[in-house]
This record gives C-alpha cells, sequence and structure tokens, in this order.
C-alpha cells in the first residue's frame, strides 16, 4: 500500500526544523486536513524532536524524498536554500509550499516557478496572512466596492526587538533586518488587496542599532490602479502598531486592540485589523459627521487554514491563494525598497 492511501489525512513533509518548521509541526499534528510524514534536517536537535514528536527524521531531503514520497513538501530551510530542495521536490513531482521569501533574488525565485510550471507541480508561498480571516474580509469589501476607488493606503510595522534577538550574526548583516523578515509580509498584504506594485521610492537607516543592515526604513508605493501608499517599519521603536500584535495570530504576542493598516478611497475608508469602515450616510464633506461600523469576522488560526488550503491545491486542483508567481512579485517590491534606498532613486516595476 502507498504512503498516499495510507492515511486519511494528506501526508505532507515538514524540510526544515527551526522556529519556524516546528510551528508547520504542531500545526500539522493537530490538523484534519494533513498528517506530518516525515521530518527532514540535518541538525542533531531536528532528529531529537522529530523522535519527541513520533516522526520519521531524516538527514537528507533528498533520501527522504524517495523513501517516504509525500504528497507536499512545506520548504522552511534558511533562505539560501529554498531554490535547490525546491528544484528537488519538483523533480520528485512533489507538491510545495516554500516559506517567505520564495528565494533570495528574482532570478532564482523565477527559475524556481519556471521549473514547476514545466513539470505542472503546484508551487505555493507562507504568507501566510493571506489565510486571515480578517484579510479575506477586507478583500471582500474591496472587491465588492464599499471604499470606492482606492486612493491611499497607510500602514506600520513598527516594534521593538530584544537585544537577545540579534546575538544571531546573520540578522545583523544584510537581508536580516525588518525589510526582508517583517516588511515583505506588508508588501504582499497590501499587493493582494489592492493589487500590483508599480513604484517604489525608500530610505532606510540603521542610527539605532548601528549594525550593517537597517533598523528602521519609511516606503512609498505606487500600485496599477493609482493608489498610494506609505509604510512605517522598524524593529527598534517601542510600539503596539504592526500586523502581528494587532492581529493576534500568533499566542506568543500579546495582543493589542490597536489597528496597523489604514486603506482610504472615494466612498470609504477600511481599518486594520478591526475591520471597522468609516463613511458618510448623508451629505459628503469634511465638515460633516462620519459613521463607523466594525465587522466582527470568526477567528482561525493563518497557518492552520493555509495546510487547509494546501491540501486543495494539491488534491482539489484548487488555484493557489499565493502562488509562486505571487511571492516572486513580493519579492521583486521588497526587493526595491533596498535598491531605491541604496540609490536615492525610485525603482519602476512591471504591473
Amino acid at each position: 500500500m502507498s504512503n498516499l492511501v495510507s492515511f486519511t489525512r494528506m501526508p505532507i513533509a515538514i524540510i526544515g526544523a527551526g522556529g519556524i518548521g516546528r510551528a508547520h509541526v504542531a500545526r500539522g499534528m493537530r490538523s484534519d486536513a494533513v498528517t506530518i510524514a516525515a521530518i527532514a534536517d540535518p541538525a542533531a536537535g531536528a532528529r531529537e524532536f522529530a523522535a519527541s514528536v513520533g516522526v520519521a527524521w531524516y538527514a537528507d531531503h533528498r533520501a527522504m524524498l524517495d523513501a517516504v514520497r509525500p504528497a507536499c513538501a512545506i520548504v522552511a530551510t534558511p533562505n539560501a536554500q529554498h531554490v535547490d530542495i525546491g528544484l528537488d521536490c519538483i523533480a520528485h513531482g512533489v507538491a510545495l509550499l516554500v516559506e517567505k521569501p520564495i528565494a533570495d533574488s528574482v532570478s532564482e525565485a523565477r527559475r524556481l516557478c519556471e521549473a514547476a510550471a514545466a513539470r505542472g507541480v503546484p508551487l505555493m508561498v507562507g504568507h501566510q496572512r493571506r489565510h486571515n480571516p480578517i484579510i479575506a474580509a477586507a478583500r471582500r469589501m474591496l472587491a465588492a466596492g464599499v471604499l470606492g476607488r482606492p486612493v491611499s493606503v497607510t500602514a506600520m510595522s513598527t516594534w521593538f526587538k530584544p537585544d537577545a534577538y540579534f546575538d544571531t550574526a546573520w540578522r545583523r548583516e544584510a537581508g536580516g533586518g525588518p525589510v526582508l523578515i517583517n516588511l515583505i509580509h506588508d508588501i504582499d498584504l497590501l499587493r493582494f488587496l489592492l493589487g500590483e506594485i508599480t513604484c517604489v521610492q525608500a530610505v532606510t537607516s540603521n542610527f539605532v542599532r548601528r549594525h550593517a543592515v537597517e533598523d528602521t526604513a519609511a516606503v512609498m508605493l505606487t500600485f496599477a490602479n493609482g493608489a498610494l501608499g506609505a509604510i512605517s517599519v522598524s524593529d527598534s521603536a517601542v510600539a503596539p502598531w504592526n500586523w502581528d500584535l494587532a492581529a493576534g495570530e500568533a499566542a506568543h504576542y500579546p495582543r493589542q486592540d490597536v489597528n496597523s493598516h489604514y486603506l482610504c478611497g472615494t466612498e470609504a475608508s477600511l481599518t486594520l485589523p478591526r475591520l471597522e469602515v468609516w463613511r458618510y450616510r448623508g451629505a459628503r464633506g469634511w465638515h460633516e459627521p462620519l459613521t463607523a461600523e466594525r465587522t466582527q469576522v470568526h477567528t482561525a488560526d493563518p497557518y492552520a487554514e493555509q495546510l487547509r488550503h494546501l491540501r486543495a491545491v494539491v488534491e482539489g486542483g484548487v488555484a493557489p491563494i499565493c502562488s509562486g508567481q505571487d511571492g516572486l512579485r513580493t519579492l521583486e517590491a521588497t526587493l526595491a525598497v533596498h535598491t531605491a534606498a541604496a540609490s536615492g532613486r525610485p525603482v519602476t516595476l512591471c504591473a
């Protein structure tokens, strides 16, 4: 009997047993959609972790793919390994979800996307916010025209990372700062809600921590629909205004009753994550009273919802909510922040 039919839940493998890999394992152990068939990671700690949760362990992901033949693999390794491991999965015909960012560069991301398309293998990227019911509700509101024509969006990703966070060397070097670690999620969220980004302007600073990598950035975005965006990001500011603290997606962050994203349109405006709609009910104009309405949605763990969606994509032919191409475009816009900041000039992107 093959592994594909020996489970009532879809068997998946986790490649990389660091923090995010273990988070996927935890959700998979509780999931009604998938089961964790194997963990692949050469680290001794990974072997001990796999034993502790009763899952088969492999030092080499290729050996695991040969032996287990999972229906899907989640690639949760360091960024530089995403493409090579992803290509191995594709060569085995195994669908994959690659944690963000999809790759270190746009060219490498494109190579992975092209390989998946050529082989007909589903490729998804782990921008989990897309699976949050709050974002799903906001997207429905935008699609229904509640805001009218989008005009602008203001977003904040400001919080304080403790000094011990930077004891890991790569977090003090290029690529380890809040632009690629945190801002990439906000850029993807805004792309998901407002569409493609056509221009990026930015300034960055390492004034506070004095590391080789930035600790703060200010970013201006132009969207293909004409809307403009402004994002403030910093991992050195004592502040509650960021999605992770405001949305309550993870229990290890103390949830704050605040907003982090403000979308403005010609008919109304919308706050996130509180889903407040501000609009006129009568005469329109700045002297007139505004009405605020708040929508409460059921809460759900976006990582768990992502696993259910993963199964639907692999078994049911459902289109990925965040495809490889989506991951590529988000990476392209995020890397443009560094390019724009270094050059002092706008970076134009194709719509």
